[in-house]
This record gives structure tokens, C-alpha cells and sequence, in this order.
């Protein structure tokens, strides 16, 4: 089963603000080449599509093999998931397709992959992330994805019939927004992009490690 995943990236100067430091922007853009880098090393995908409107991650990304949508509506992020999943159902036709943040430097092909086989078991099924009310993972096998990130999009995504996965994946579900997030998915082990920023001297020591677990579906 050969998946598609989009992926939205915000402009790089209006992300990560809560990270503290002066390299925010380098920050967010590792975190999108990393996240991006795990997703096309996956066997199971086959599209990767990015959704953004910034040239310097359109630059980035391309090289990494995304295809870049820069039809950026002024619906936030869930318009910019339903560009990319429409889009990727334009080419291919009612396939399944995926939808990923683009903070998920810990991420992995492995983990991906295992999590993309769990989801191929349902029509509708998300990944929430490790405070258990937000969304990392979101799939849906006919590609129609149904997007409704925002506050508790675990509990909206539920409701509107998608089925929380449950397996140990924590680069999946370690999503990056403060110091302390980033304390965590160091701990994980990040990709060579955000691990080279922060060899260059981000300070992680504003951030003190911890991970909740996630709420079980």
C-alpha cells in the first residue's frame, strides 16, 4: 500500500516562537527537513507533499524529493492539509493518503512505516501526540481526510469517527513547540538537520525533559 502524506510547513519567521533563543527560524526549517526526510526514506510512501508557502523551505524540501504546493488558502493549517490531500487525490485518484506536522525531528522511517500499516487497518485513523490531545498522525485510506487540528484535535478527530492508534512510536508523537519539547526529542535522538543546529549552540537548557503519556483511544 503506497501512501501519500502532506505535510504543511508555516513560514519560517512566524514559527516556533515559544522556543525562546535567537534561531527560531533554523530551528523550524531543520525540523521540517528532518520530518520531510523520514517521510520520503519510508517504503510505504510514495508522495510527499508539502504545503507551504516559504521559499526557503520550497528550496529545502525540494532537494530532499516533496513536491511543493505553495496554494497557500487562508484556512491555517487544516486548508493547507486539504490542498495537499486534494491535490495528491487529483494525481492518483482515492488512494490513502496522510497528513504529518512538520516539527517531528525525531521522527523515523521505521516508526512511520509501522504506524502507516496500523492505520491502513481503518478508514479513518490518527496518531495523538504525548500530552494526548493533539494530533501528529492523521490517515485516511480514500485520501479524504477530514482535518480538524486545533485545540483537543485528538478528541475532534475522535469524534468525527477517526480511531486513535495506540502502539510506541515517541518520534511520531513528539511534536516540537517549546524548549522542553525539544529536551525530549533529544532525548529520542533527532535527524542530522536539527541535531547540526543545535550543535552550533541552541541552549536546551531553558527546557527541562518530560513526556506525558499519551491518552489511550
Amino acid at each position: 500500500m503506497q501512501w501519500s502524506v502532506v505535510i504543511p510547513v508555516k513560514r519560517l519567521m512566524l514559527a516556533k516562537s515559544r522556543l525562546g533563543g535567537t534561531d527560531q527560524p533554523g530551528l523550524a526549517l531543520a525540523f521540517a527537513r528532518d520530518t520531510v526526510s523520514a517521510v520520503v526514506a519510508t517504503a510505504a510512501v510514495g508522495r510527499t507533499v508539502v504545503v507551504t508557502d516559504d521559499e526557503d523551505v520550497s528550496a529545502a524540501v525540494t532537494e530532499l524529493g516533496a513536491v511543493i504546493l505553495s496554494e497557500v488558502g487562508p484556512g491555517g493549517v487544516n486548508e493547507a492539509v486539504r490542498i495537499g490531500a486534494s491535490y495528491a487525490v487529483g494525481i492518483a485518484g482515492p488512494h490513502p493518503v496522510a497528513a504529518l506536522p512538520s516539527d517531528l525531528p525525531a521522527l523515523t522511517p521505521h516508526v512511520l512505516g509501522e504506524a502507516l500499516v496500523a492505520a491502513g487497518q481503518h478508514s479513518r485513523a490518527f496518531v495523538c501526540d504525548v500530552s494526548g490531545t493533539g494530533t501528529t498522525l492523521l490517515t485516511a485510506t480514500s485520501g479524504d481526510l477530514l482535518p480538524r487540528y486545533g485545540p483537543d484535535s485528538a478528541r475532534e478527530h475522535a469524534q468525527d469517527g477517526a480511531i486513535g492508534l495506540i502502539g510506541d512510536w515517541p518520534g511520531l508523537r513528539r511534536d516540537v513547540d517549546t524548549s522542553e519539547d525539544l529536551v525530549a526529542a533529544s532525548s529520542l535522538g533527532t535527524g542530522r538537520h536539527t541535531t547540526a543546529v543545535l550543535a552550533m549552540g541552541h541552549d536546551l537548557s531553558r527546557g527541562a525533559s518530560h513526556t506525558a503519556p499519551c491518552a489511550r483511544r
